[in-house]
């Protein structure tokens, strides 16, 4: 999956900005679940962990700035000076975090799965998809 997505996107250091973004991902995905396991689990279980994504994102989004910044993205494109490319990420893991709460919405009220059973596909399907807008929109 990595090399197709990496040869449609042009080359090695394509492959190189995936890898990193999928172990920074990785980072805050695990900072994501941190925090929405347990406020899924303690605080609003079954069909209403849909309203833990909101605070799980946050946390995780922050995290996610610094990371694909300085570091999944580093020597890509430019860096704006002022807001504005803060703006364009956080619209970015807007648009992820909206996939997947989606995902989270279908896979525990639609169909009356655990809580822990869309982390998977969300973080799967959000993770290729905000690449491609980070690497396209706010990384450019």
């Amino acid at each position: 999956m990595i090399d197709l997505l990496a040869g449609l996107m042009g080359g090695r250091e394509v492959h190189r900005q995936l890898i990193r973004f999928g172990i920074a991902g990785g980072i805050s995905t695990v900072i994501y679940a941190a925090v929405y396991l347990p406020l899924t689990h303690w605080v609003f279980p079954g069909p209403q962990a849909v309203y833990v994504v909101p605070f799980a994102f946050a946390v995780a989004v922050t995290a996610g700035f610094f990371l694909h910044s300085r570091w999944s993205f580093r020597g890509h494109g430019s860096r704006d000076p002022g807001g504005a490319q803060q703006v364009k990420f956080v619209a970015v893991q807007g648009s992820g975090v909206a996939l997947n709460a989606l995902i989270t919405w279908v896979g525990t009220a639609v169909l009356g799965y655990p809580a822990w059973v869309p982390l998977l596909p969300a973080i799967l399907l959000a993770t290729i998809f905000t690449f491609i807008l980070n690497r396209w929109l706010v990384f450019a």
